[in-house]
């Protein structure tokens, strides 16, 4: 039943938005110029100084591209689970756990921003830039690493958002909790984690793994050695590092749903 009720939902969600197509375009406009802010940021930053972190400025921008690539996917895929602390507080919930359906694409489906486009396109033209001008060796490898880096960045982003928006099973709001930790987590991701001190630098690779997203996949693209020292095996350990993160949003989010006992509304 699932698998036919929620193409459906998502389908009749995009017609909605693309109903009126001037608005769309201008929506899409202002995500793609929002996003391109951060990028200005970059090239700001590098006319100032030399290097960031030990990387150049094309080597930075590969990092954003993968960061911003990921972080685009993730708010349009699952940017919706943001909503749950509003649909806990006005029973929204409720309803949903009624359904003959899982509450979590329930969720994810009850609104779809496809104006996030714009970030995707910003991501998308940032990571094809560095790729194209950085001094990168292809192979088999290179090329599976590009491919798959900003899709397996979007899941481990993902595991994230959904993690800490459960976290309002537990708090009475929690939706500034969440925002630092899903939108503080995107932007560490833009940057090399060697900006960051000692204690940073250990919280985003081991407990919020976000060197995983973009710092880790852009060494082995570039082929150069981690200026921390780091094992060379954790610029390959982003697939095994999604499938955990797939696991812990899961028990947690379970976990919340089964304390859950509704609003009383």
């Amino acid at each position: 039943m699932a698998e036919t009720v929620y193409p459906r939902i998502i389908a009749s969600r995009v017609r909605g938005q693309l109903a009126y197509p001037w608005s769309f375009a201008l929506d899409v406009a202002a995500q793609v110029i929002g996003q391109a802010f951060e990028l200005v940021t970059i090239v700001v930053i590098f006319t100032q100084v030399t290097t960031l972190g030990g990387f150049t400025a094309s080597e930075v921008v590969l990092i954003y591209g993968l960061a911003a690539t990921a972080f685009a996917l993730t708010d349009l895929a699952v940017g919706q689970v943001e909503e749950l602390p509003t649909f806990i507080r006005t029973g929204e919930l409720d309803v949903m756990l009624l359904r003959p359906l899982r509450a979590l694409p329930q969720l994810l489906t009850a609104d779809i921003a496809l104006k996030r486009l714009g970030r995707v396109v910003v991501g998308v033209a940032a990571l094809g830039y560095a790729l194209a001008s950085n001094n990168i060796v292809w192979s088999p490898v290179t090329v599976l690493v590009a491919i798959t880096a900003p899709l397996l960045g979007a899941v481990i982003l993902g595991s994230i958002w959904v993690a800490a928006n459960a976290l309002s099973f537990w708090l009475i709001d929690s939706s500034e909790v969440a925002r630092g930790i899903t939108y503080g987590s995107g932007f560490a991701t833009s940057y090399p984690i060697t900006v960051f001190g000692p204690w940073l630098r250990r919280i985003l690779c081991f407990a919020v793994p976000s060197a995983f997203i973009a710092y880790f996949p852009a060494l082995a693209l570039l082929g150069r050695p981690d200026p921390l020292g780091l094992p060379e095996l954790l610029r390959y350990s982003a697939p095994p590092v999604a499938l955990l993160c797939i696991a812990a949003a899961a028990l947690v989010w379970r976990s919340g749903i089964r304390r859950y006992q509704s609003t009383g509304s």
